[in-house]
């Protein structure tokens, strides 16, 4: 992962064209920092909200990019207390910590790995959140992370915060941000939020309607649309913290979608900015119920390509049908909007439960 403050990074601009620079993480932090009003011993509070696969995992790049700035920013993730760990899960992940060397090295240093060695035999019982701050997901077990600062009650996790990430499933978002709204009462500024959360809701009255996440956020907190982003894309956790190659958008406000994108942006992970929230938001939703059709179709046709093709054919249209219903000029269907799709049908639980219905398991 990128640790170093002289790493080359890159201006990137809406329309995909990017321009080469040299600008530090150092400077890429004091920038925002500047932008947000920190000043000198007021670290950048950046928190991360759920702890799934791909909300862990964007928490565990930022702190491999920006957290050995300690003066200048904190980093923590917030996650339920209580979710133990069944035996088969504790046994695997003693074989995958024992099969990495710099893992096995690190939590002997960290003198943890007497539990786990523990855990394996049945002497003892493993929680989610102690494993996170090892840097363990239990939705990703096969791919360590960098241990985190993780903080299971929720008012001390957010009530100080200048980002929020919101990694919930959409089917929490409103719940979760509903309490998160009480913290938040006496505040004078309200923070920004980048909501990963991909997912969409029906509302019938007052007419037929549907609702976003980032639209549940305003609702349950009373943050100002202009401080609430979407980050969307063709984003496979475990691949991006392996270092594979991936894009997304930031979408929201121009006041800071382009300096999010900027301090976001590694060479690996290549964050565009757009202004078209709600097409690329509802877009994000709805192709999970696309890949659940697409692991159906794949499990019918015995993986016939030509299947598959003509069911993203009339995915792509019915989706270029649903942006032109949301938006007078939607955004052209291309780019990571296009991939986030794509990849969803090629890889993930959606797909993998579509096949397992198609076969009735």
């Amino acid at each position: 992962m990128v640790g170093t403050s002289d790493a080359v990074t890159h201006d990137v601009y809406s329309n995909g064209l990017i321009q080469h620079s040299n600008e530090s993480v150092e400077e890429k932090l004091d920038e925002l920092r500047r932008l947000m009003g920190k000043t000198e011993g007021d670290p950048l509070r950046i928190v991360g909200v759920g702890a799934g696969a791909w909300g862990s995992v964007f928490a565990a790049m930022l702190q491999d990019s920006y957290g050995h700035f300690r003066e200048q920013v904190q980093i923590r993730i917030w996650r339920r207390p209580g979710r133990s760990v069944d035996r088969a899960t504790a046994e695997h992940l003693f074989e995958v910590i024992n099969s990495r060397e710099d893992v096995l090295r690190r939590l002997i240093r960290r003198c943890a790995y007497l539990k786990y060695v523990e855990a394996r035999l049945g002497d003892r019982t493993l929680y989610a959140d102690e494993l996170l701050k090892d840097g363990f997901c239990i939705n990703m077990i096969d791919t360590p992370l960098c241990p985190l600062k993780v903080v299971s009650n929720l008012q001390e996790a957010v009530w100080d915060a200048d980002i929020v990430v919101n990694g919930l499933p959409s089917t929490e978002t409103r719940v979760v941000f509903e309490e998160i709204s009480r913290y938040w009462k006496e505040r004078v500024t309200m923070p920004v939020i980048i909501s990963l959360s991909k997912g969409v809701e029906a509302e019938l009255e007052p007419e037929p309607r549907i609702i976003t996440p980032t639209q549940i956020i305003n609702r349950a907190t009373g943050v100002p649309n202009e401080n609430i982003l979407y980050l969307g894309g063709p984003n496979i956790a475990s691949e991006i913290y392996n270092n594979e190659y991936a894009n997304a958008r930031i979408c929201g406000s121009e006041k800071w979608r382009k300096p999010l994108a900027k301090f976001l942006r590694q060479p690996h992970f290549i964050v565009w900015d757009n202004g078209d929230l709600v097409t690329h938001e509802v877009m994000g939703g709805l192709k999970n119920v696309y890949a659940i059709g697409a692991g159906m179709v794949a499990a019918l046709t015995n993986e016939s390509a030509t299947s598959k093709s003509v069911y993203f054919a009339h995915c792509t249209s019915e989706m270029i049908f649903i942006t032109h219903l949301l938006a007078e000029e939607p955004e052209r269907l291309a780019g990571p909007l296009l991939a986030d799709t794509y990849v969803t049908l090629l890889k993930g639980r959606n797909a993998w439960y579509g096949q397992k219905l198609a076969k009735g398991s």
